[in-house]
């Protein structure tokens, strides 16, 4: 097998994935813009050959660069990135290069864009908040009149929630068209509710082959755009109707053969047109891993290895590892620097040494959103997850 890997190298836990397809015996063939040099062993060690360009955005020299692998080495079977960031340059080297293996150029569009979205959530049976595409001011107002506030306005397609707004008032919408990109948005009404994810890896049938959720209490709008305290963590367990909403939307969007990262809401409390305290609502999807170390922290969580699950799938078609119910609760929570927080790193580790996972310095690319400073742990109860979390979050008394 032909395996085209691009930017092996980011994020830095990615070359698990061309490890364990090199241990399934898989030719990894990697593109990226590093220099050869610059990648760790486990990486170099796992690529049949690595071809740099200046530039991954040129898509010309990655168009070379696998023309190149082509020439060497025969069809390629596989292309992918598992980023969503580089989801259309995914498809369109597919394209050009009649790879079956995953998503076209002109099957994208469901994935990228929230408003394409709507539809298959519906067709799944999964409520979704009512929504409009952003034109002008009067417009968003009509909407508005029959939502009341607040309300969220986001890139129609767009990555995480970077350029998301809530809107509370009109002087807040006008600050929003004020500085709005030349890019088009999509309104919707204001859900209350938690972030529940269903993530892991479906198979040729679109049906999972191992699944978890995580749970990101508080708003993840704030924690990007307010630089509030980031955590969340991987469950325990998947609810029935979570279960059941996740399949359905696997199903709809006839996601076969790749990792998925489904987001939902959670109600807090009743929403008229949406449901009942607990009922799960459709946030959006993404055909790709979760952000961050979240992989890795269902691996910690439940004792697996879901990297491996992966390219069992990719080799076999099918899970080749057992995917065990999590027996921990594994959180992540993050930093940011210039913070004056009550624990330095050093009493965090002494304290929670013994069930600490990783603890790591994150790139400013993801900095930006996720924080500085990451730790992650895994504990056996809820109390003692939310104690961690407080103990890695606590301000110092003058700055409360």
């Amino acid at each position: 097998m032909n395996f085209v890997f691009i930017s092996p190298h980011f994020p830095q836990n990615y070359w698990n994935f061309c490890e364990r397809l090199h241990r399934n015996g898989a030719r990894v063939l990697g593109v990226g813009d590093a220099p050869y040099d610059s990648l760790r062993e486990e990486l170099k060690a796992s690529l049949t050959e690595y071809y740099r360009v200046d530039d991954l955005e040129d898509y010309d020299q990655v168009l070379r660069a696998v023309g190149y692998f082509t020439h060497r080495y025969g069809k390629i079977d596989w292309i992918e990135s598992n980023n969503e960031y580089w989801m259309e340059l995914d498809a369109r080297l597919r394209t050009d290069f009649n790879v079956t293996t995953g998503l076209k150029s002109d099957e994208i569009e469901r994935y990228k864009s929230k408003s394409r979205m709507k539809e298959y959530y519906k067709k799944a049976g999964v409520p979704t908040a009512r929504w409009a595409l952003v034109t002008d001011k009067a417009a968003a107002l009509a909407f508005i009149r029959n939502t009341g506030w607040p309300v969220v306005i986001k890139p129609d397609k767009g990555v995480g929630a970077g350029d998301t707004w809530k809107i509370e008032n009109e002087a807040r919408l006008d600050e929003f068209f004020a500085d709005r990109k030349d890019i088009p948005y999509i309104l919707e009404e204001f859900v209350d509710g938690e972030i529940v994810t269903f993530d892991g890896v479906s198979g040729p049938d679109a049906k999972p082959l191992c699944a978890m959720s995580h749970v990101t209490p508080g708003s993840i709008m704030d924690m990007v755009n307010e630089g509030k305290p980031l955590w969340y963590y991987v469950d325990k367990t998947i609810s029935p109707a979570l279960q059941k909403a996740g399949e359905a939307v696997l199903a709809a969007f006839e996601a076969r053969s790749r990792f998925f990262h489904l987001e939902f809401f959670r109600l807090l409390r009743d929403q008229e047109g949406l449901g009942k305290k607990g009922d799960i609502v459709g946030l959006e999807v993404n055909m790709r891993p979760a952000g961050g170390f979240t992989v890795d922290m269902m691996d910690f969580a439940a004792g697996m290895d879901l990297y491996q699950i992966w390219a069992d799938m990719v080799c076999y078609g099918k899970a080749e590892h057992p995917c065990p119910r999590p027996s921990s609760y594994c959180v992540c929570a993050s930093r940011r620097d210039g913070v004056r927080y009550l624990h330095s790193h050093q009493e965090i580790w002494e304290k929670y040494g013994k069930v600490m996972k990783l603890g790591s310095r994150l790139p400013p690319v993801l900095a930006e959103c996720m924080g500085d400073q990451m730790y992650i742990a895994c504990l056996a109860d809820r109390r003692a997850m939310e104690r961690f979390h407080q103990f890695v979050h606590a301000l110092r008394p003058e700055i409360k």
